[in-house]
């Protein structure tokens, strides 16, 4: 009886129900009738003291910062900073959705929200172009699998707290992966585009005139990542303070140096910001409370034992989880998958010496892959349902992709120098 509610939150999520209230039913199942012993009151004191930590207030801070860039101007100087960059390549307009996304990701911090934009933005702008709309749409998809690795990626902050590990360390190390998983889809599209002659944007590479001028015109927005980074790293701010400063940073670039930003644009500003913030919130005072229910009856603990009496080799150890992370990322929503998994894989990982900070890269870099994965790929139904593609005809053409990013994984996992160097820099 001890692992019925594991089974019950399966058996509400796959029925429809949200993987915040299918946690919490379980964990609430579990002790009101299994575990009678425990007073129902004190479950429900754990679900409002998980919402009393100063950390998570980064969260609603940095939805807020991506929901006013895409008000503010910040966005469009991003993209014609994309453009300028990469316009002149083999496949012009879906390398300028890559470098975009990795541009994106220090701010919006969210693939859902990455992928929403460049649909509306990109997505027609290629049709236009010649490009097929799957394959536009596709790309635009993988692509917004770099921005959660990117600082200050949400998924960042709660696995930091998840595993107890500095949240700007987990910032830093964000940075190299990122940028692997942008080579490879880079390299797939230039491929892909040769074979099927799509042209560049521009027509010829950019001057080193034209590309001052435009680091110019975007250099406050290209500011706000690196500002982030350089403060924590020489202590100014702390990540949650990062947050109110990166909200104020885009509120004053986009009233008074884009000047794009208006007063009608606040409410709808706060609304995004309230959605998306009571969205993730609930997801992990939810599963915080679940989260008691394994403690309670040392699930962890078990499945550690487990995995270490399987496999003592660190080498396959890690291809298990990721296989593992793969998988379940193809069923459950990414955030749902990392709060599940991480506080069972933390311990199996750390006991054959690997960095938590280094594993943290890993499942966060897994979960985005399978967010673009069927059958439940969160930002392949978002992408879908904005372009209207076929989820068959999505999935043909996002195939490659998943295959460069899953090399990207396996450079990740099995060369931790290249993760940790930045975190061990600073």
């Amino acid at each position: 009886m001890q692992y019925a509610p594991v089974a019950v939150v399966f058996l509400l999520y796959f029925t429809g129900i949200p993987i915040a209230f299918a946690l919490f039913a379980a964990a609430i199942y579990y002790f009101a009738f299994i575990n009678v012993g425990m007073p129902v009151d004190l479950v429900l004191q754990r679900f409002i003291s998980a919402t009393a930590s100063f950390p998570l207030l980064a969260i609603p801070f940095f939805i807020m910062a991506g929901t006013i860039m895409n008000y503010s101007g910040i966005s469009s100087k991003l993209m014609q900073m994309a453009d300028v960059l990469t316009g002149h390549m083999t496949g012009g307009l879906a390398q300028v959705n890559i470098v975009l996304s990795t541009l994106m990701g220090g701010i919006s911090g969210s693939a859902n929200a990455d992928a929403a934009m460049q649909c509306k933005i990109l997505v027609p702008e290629m049709e236009k172009r010649g490009y097929d709309k799957a394959f536009s749409t596709a790309i635009t998809a993988a692509s917004s699998a770099i921005a959660p690795v990117i600082p200050p990626g949400i998924n960042l902050i709660i696995y930091a707290l998840i595993a107890n590990v500095s949240v700007g360390k987990m910032f830093i190390a964000g940075y190299t992966p990122a940028l692997i998983m942008a080579f490879t889809l880079m390299l797939t599209v230039a491929v892909i585009s040769n074979k099927r002659g799509y042209k560049p944007s521009r027509e010829k590479k950019a001057t080193f005139k034209e590309i001052l001028i435009q680091v110019k015109e975007s250099v406050w927005a290209l500011f706000l990542p690196f500002g982030i980074i350089l403060g924590l790293r020489f202590g100014m701010f702390t990540p949650t303070e990062a947050g109110a400063i990166a909200v104020l940073f885009t509120t004053l670039v986009g009233l008074f140096v884009y000047k794009e930003l208006e007063l009608k644009h606040f409410p709808i500003i706060l609304k995004d910001t309230v959605y998306g913030t009571s969205t993730v919130m609930f997801i992990i005072v939810a599963a915080s409370v679940f989260g008691y229910y394994m403690s309670w009856e040392m699930i962890p603990q078990a499945i550690s034992a487990v995995m270490l009496g399987a496999t003592e080799s660190r080498v396959m150890m890690l291809l298990l989880i990721n296989v593992l992370f793969l998988v379940v990322g193809m069923f459950l929503e990414g955030g749902a998958a990392l709060i599940i998994l991480a506080p069972l894989l933390v311990p199996v990982v750390t006991g054959l010496g690997v960095d938590p900070i280094h594993f943290g890269v890993v499942a966060i870099v897994n979960i985005m892959i399978g967010g673009i994965t069927p059958p439940f790929g969160s930002m392949m139904f978002t992408s879908c349902s904005i372009t209207g593609v076929a989820i068959n005809d999505f999935v043909r053409e996002v195939i490659p992709f998943i295959l460069a990013l899953i090399v990207a994984l396996l450079v990740v996992t099995y060369l931790p120098g290249i993760v940790m160097f930045l975190p061990n820099l600073f």
